[in-house]
């Protein structure tokens, strides 16, 4: 009996239970529906809703002169949804009938798989039924407008599953042209680098919105529920297309021909700061270090880094400018002062400096042109080694120690000028730096130096951007901006520009050789710095050179400043600053000069006995020019094959080149001034190695003519321009 109730008890509780359940269930289902209904539908709708992203247009990088320098053009992706009712519909038969035809049109467009390989590419997204397969990427704006009307893809995407999403790709038209200076622009901003970056807030935009709604296994948009992006503005920069042009082509043909490391060129307008053209190149390696050659052996460069704004070296001579110009204000020389060389070899408190030449007494002026290491290295000790200190004020006023503040970050462009509290300033430090060691600073610090003597003192800050544009108009302007309104006093400033026109056109001036033969005017400055190769210490087997030419022209009435600096390697021919950076600054001044600043081409005044051309070619083949002319000459050359030519009042006179091949012995001819058939001629004809660089006639050789060489040691290297 007991049992008996025990189990009717069990038995009434779990009814009990259930009918409790139940009524749980119908109040939730009542509450859902007639309280929580209107959210639960709302909540219904959102979830095939979805705001989708409407990137903006980014802005255009244009040079000065009007042309685009970086742009954006549309590339697309090809998405195929293989679940979308359109394909799925009748056991796929709309997939199935068009998809060997598709194939066959996809590879015959893109000719990067068979046929048979898109085709089985696209059964299997089918099997899959992947809802969103990328079937190309970044395809052409023409190439969209083909695979539109290809079989299934024209049937729309509800139909065919395809779409093609529209994304943004960054190109430079002229490709190498200021790469680096213009910069990249990546996904992540973060990562771009030159005025991509620095102007990035600005040309990227602002991103809209447009609502989507699921429908039919695909997003469609929803009509007036889009939210406009805002494109980028455009930015009109300060580079000159053709200056930029032939800065490159310049460096791009010395770097090659002397196979030099890295190098630079950088043309700033000498009134505002502007930058016009800014060439940076880099020699490719292996991560072995050794150099990646093209197919006929030159090693190949690219804009690798931006060596003239990004990376800080040693300077070597082209400092002096800074030592002089504290000198010459502190009034403890003149340009007329006297400064003995001592041979060109001086010990300082136990370390040797020397010249490359020697140099016995000389005055300050003719110390600077011919570049000695001694005579700024013992002036500056003298004056300032017991008040280091001022020396270092002197360099902080010239702004050497500060940032440039050009429109672009460099990461690396920080200088380093030692003050007496560092721990590394010894009694050594004082001459060093004189003559251009012991501190970093990049090209731009020094050429903003030069600038600033160039332009009557005023140093002007560097940029690279006019203005800001928005839909046509100008909505920015950057003015020039003075940096330091007076860098050295009028009597000091006065003395220096003498001092670098002697650079130039002083026969003892170590730019004399390549640069003194212009129309118009150059001065400047000539460097050779020591540099470690790969920080191994300055011994014999790991030294190179650094080449730098920094000046102005045209000398009288400055328009444009400009800074070459290139790193040689062991392999370098030419490693004297004028050989190396001044061919190149000559060839891109004289092309600057006869394009903007030359009025009208230059006539050379004719006056009696005056040398109105000289130049040299082949005896037999000239001779047989001026007859057919008609023109009077005398043949005053020894029996040899080469002649020079010098015309007088309209009257040619023939004469035996000095070193030519006719003269005895193994001295090397002097080629300067011939083409590159009769130097080659010439040279091969002595028995010489000839190395040869750039185009036109030649400018420089090394070694000098009239130099002794041997079997062993018998090669040249001659410059053309």
């Amino acid at each position: 009996m007991d049992i008996k109730k025990d189990i009717l008890w069990r038995v009434y509780l779990c009814f009990l239970g259930m009918i409790v359940l139940g009524a749980v269930v119908l109040g939730r289902a009542f509450y859902i529906q007639r309280v929580q209904g209107n959210y639960w539908k709302d909540l219904g709708e959102n979830l095939h809703l979805k705001y989708s992203p409407v990137n903006a247009e980014r802005g255009t990088i244009y040079s000065e002169d009007g042309n685009m320098l970086s742009t954006s053009v549309p590339v697309y992706d090809v998405i195929v949804d293989f679940g979308t009712d359109g394909l799925t519909e009748n056991n796929g038969k709309r997939f199935k009938d068009n998809v060997d035809s598709l194939s066959t049109e996809l590879a015959h467009l893109f000719k990067d798989k068979s046929p048979l390989d898109y085709k089985r590419e696209l059964q299997q997204g089918y099997k899959e039924q992947l809802r969103y397969y990328v079937l190309k990427r970044k395809i052409s704006f023409v190439e969209k407008q083909q695979m539109e009307n290809f079989p299934l893809v024209r049937q729309g995407i509800y139909k065919s599953g395809f779409k093609m999403e529209a994304k943004d790709k960054r190109i430079n038209p002229y490709i190498l042209l200021a790469n680096r200076t213009i910069g990249l622009s990546r996904q992540d901003s973060t990562k771009n680098v030159g005025l991509e970056r620095s102007y990035d807030s600005l040309l990227k935009g602002a991103s809209g919105q447009q609502l989507m709604r699921y429908v039919a296994g695909a997003y469609v948009p929803v009509d007036g529920a889009k939210l406009e992006a805002e494109n980028g503005k455009d930015i009109i920069t300060t580079l000159d297309t053709y200056m930029q042009d032939v800065a490159e082509n310049a460096l791009m043909k010395m770097m090659v021909g002397n196979n030099s490391l890295h190098g630079t060129v950088i043309v700033m307008e000498t009134a505002t700061g502007k930058i016009k053209a800014i060439a940076n190149l880099g020699q490719l390696q292996y991560a072995d270090g050794t150099a990646k050659k093209d197919k006929d052996g030159n090693s190949i460069y690219a804009e690798d880094l931006n060596y003239g704004i990004g990376k800080a070296t040693e300077p070597g001579s082209i400092f002096k400018l800074a030592t002089l110009m504290s000198l010459l204000d502190d009034k403890y020389v003149t340009i007329q002062s006297r400064v003995n060389c001592e041979g060109g070899s001086k010990d300082f408190y136990g370390l040797k400096i020397k010249d490359t030449h020697p140099n016995g007494d000389l005055s300050v002026k003719d110390a600077f042109a011919a570049s000695s290491n001694v005579a700024f290295a013992k002036m500056a000790d003298q004056y300032y080694h017991a008040q280091p200190s001022k020396f270092i004020a002197h360099l902080h006023h010239f702004r050497l120690d500060t940032l440039t503040g050009v429109d672009i970050d460099a990461a690396s462009a920080r200088t380093t000028i030692k003050k007496p509290t560092n721990r590394s300033w010894a009694n050594t430090t004082i001459p060093f730096m004189a003559h251009g060691y012991e501190e970093l600073v990049t090209p731009l610090h020094m050429l903003m130096l030069y600038n600033a003597v160039a332009n009557n003192g005023k140093m002007m800050k560097p940029y690279l951007v006019n203005a800001v544009r928005e839909y046509g108009v100008d909505i920015k302007t950057i003015q020039p901006k003075v940096l330091v309104e007076h860098i050295c006093t009028d009597e000091t400033l006065a003395q220096l520009k003498e001092c670098l026109r002697a650079v130039v056109d002083s026969p003892h001036g170590t730019a004399f050789k390549v640069l003194s033969k212009n129309t118009y005017g150059i001065a400047g400055k000539t460097g050779t710095a020591v540099t470690a190769l790969n920080n191994k210490g300055y011994n014999k087997n790991n030294k190179i050179y650094q080449a730098s030419f920094i000046g102005y022209f045209p000398a009288d009435q400055p328009k444009y400043t400009m800074a070459v600096v290139i790193q040689n390697s062991k392999e370098s021919k030419l490693v004297y600053g004028a050989d190396v950076s001044g061919t190149v600054f000559k060839e891109v001044s004289d092309k600057i000069y006869g394009r903007f600043l030359s009025g009208k081409p230059f006539v050379a005044t004719a006056s009696a006995d005056s040398t109105v051309y000289n130049f040299y070619g082949a005896k037999y083949d000239v001779k047989a020019l001026f007859n057919f002319l008609k023109m009077p000459y005398a043949d005053s050359a020894a029996k040899t094959s080469i002649s020079e030519v010098k015309m007088k009042n309209n009257f040619s006179v023939l004469n035996t080149p000095l070193y030519s091949s006719a003269s005895p012995g193994s001295v090397t001819p002097d080629v300067v001034g011939m083409g590159l058939k009769d130097a080659v001629y010439l040279l091969e004809n002595k028995g010489m190695k000839v190395k040869v660089t750039g185009r036109g006639r030649v400018v420089n050789q090394v070694p000098a003519a009239g130099t002794a060489f041997t079997k062993t040691n018998n090669e040249i290297a001659i410059v053309l321009n």
